[in-house]
């Protein structure tokens, strides 16, 4: 029954943080970065990112990420690492580039700093590094042996970002107080192989509790493309707060219900928090939450524009035959689905994942 709770070595955030990246290069020594960008916002944010690596741009080396994360992909890029001597990755981009550039620290065994270009999920602060198939499905999931050694949140980066990302990091953070609740009462460990902590209990409910107050008038920011302090608390909230939360108190149906959806044309082309937001409401329906309860928060993503169907998410078929198979999947390949209080079953979470399509048109 120990307790465990892990976090990356240094998290920063604010408008122009990317200027101190050199400057937190060189505190570890580093003097050949391997740059692994996502080479749509290459042109974009690549002046910024050698801007802020000062000197140490001179010495960085840059690489393209093909844009799917798949093993084959994080064994070239780590190939490449080797080959220009690299002491130090640099992911700059977003989830995929970043869990890219995770996988690579895994092989290479080297420093690993994270960029994200976008607040669309939590994955700049974790360990976890989600591997897809050639055609999108999720694959596996690895573990760094600890978590980024930065993470650098450039908010006037972030904000000029298109919204449906910002829109995706409110779906993904609001289900983590949620799924925490439900990993601790059932005893099951975090990501850790430990218990949660009384913090991780209360980051879980901060988050939630932040992204409800603030989101709104984040996105408002977005839509300005300038930041203000409620985008500040949100972004911190979708990245900081969401990935503590998860990584140290667990991960339940919302999360779990992604690889269903991952495999099925239509929803897996959307973004994970949008697979995660309409996860959240086939928990809480499992859970019995009241209709008091449901409305509130479906008119919380009619404001801020999180899916609520299956139709929301791309789905062209029929949402029963859907249905059955995204539990399907989810059931043989989720490994926190049973992280419930209540025993499951796969007929009864097809079941939920239907009424959940059905209640909200």
């Amino acid at each position: 029954m120990l307790r465990t709770f892990g976090a990356p070595h240094r998290y920063v955030q604010g408008p122009g943080a990317i200027v101190q990246l050199g400057e937190l290069a060189a505190s570890l020594g580093a003097r050949q970065p391997l740059i692994i960008i996502d080479e749509s916002i290459q042109d974009l944010l690549l002046p910024q990112v050698m801007q802020g690596l000062g000197k140490l741009a001179d010495t960085a080396h840059c690489v393209d990420f093909s844009g799917e994360c798949t093993r084959a992909e994080v064994e070239r890029l780590a190939r490449m690492a080797a080959q220009c001597g690299a002491d130090l990755i640099v992911g700059v981009g977003g989830g995929k580039t970043i869990d890219s550039a995770k996988g690579v620290r895994i092989q290479c065994k080297l420093p690993l700093f994270i960029v994200p270009s976008i607040a669309s999920n939590d994955s700049p602060t974790s360990r976890l590094v989600v591997l897809y198939t050639p055609d999108h499905a999720v694959d596996e999931v690895l573990r760094m042996p600890t978590n980024p050694d930065l993470v650098l949140v450039d908010t006037d980066i972030l904000v000029k970002a298109p919204e449906r990302f910002y829109i995706s990091g409110v779906g993904d953070a609001l289900s983590k107080k949620f799924e925490a609740a439900q990993c601790i009462a059932s005893g099951k460990d975090n990501f850790y192989d430990g218990q949660a902590t009384l913090l991780a209990q209360s980051v879980s409910g901060l988050c939630y509790d932040t992204v409800r107050e603030h989101a709104e008038r984040g996105l408002e920011a977005v839509r300005r493309r300038q930041v203000n302090d409620d985008f500040e608390r949100t972004v911190e909230a979708t990245i900081l707060l969401s990935g503590l939360a998860f990584e140290n108190a667990g991960l339940s149906i919302a999360h779990s219900l992604t690889r269903g959806l991952s495999a099925i044309p239509g929803p897996a082309s959307a973004l994970h928090g949008e697979q995660v937001a309409f996860g959240l409401l086939v928990q809480l329906l499992l859970e019995g939450r009241s209709s008091s309860f449901m409305n509130d928060l479906l008119s919380f993503y009619g404001r801020i524009g999180l899916p609520k169907t299956l139709t929301d998410l791309g789905l062209q078929g029929d949402p029963a035959a859907a249905a059955q198979l995204i539990a399907k999947i989810t059931w043989e390949r989720a490994p926190y689905i049973k992280a419930f209080t209540y025993p499951l079953d796969q007929e009864r979470l097809a079941a939920a994942v239907l009424d959940a399509h059905q209640s909200n048109y």
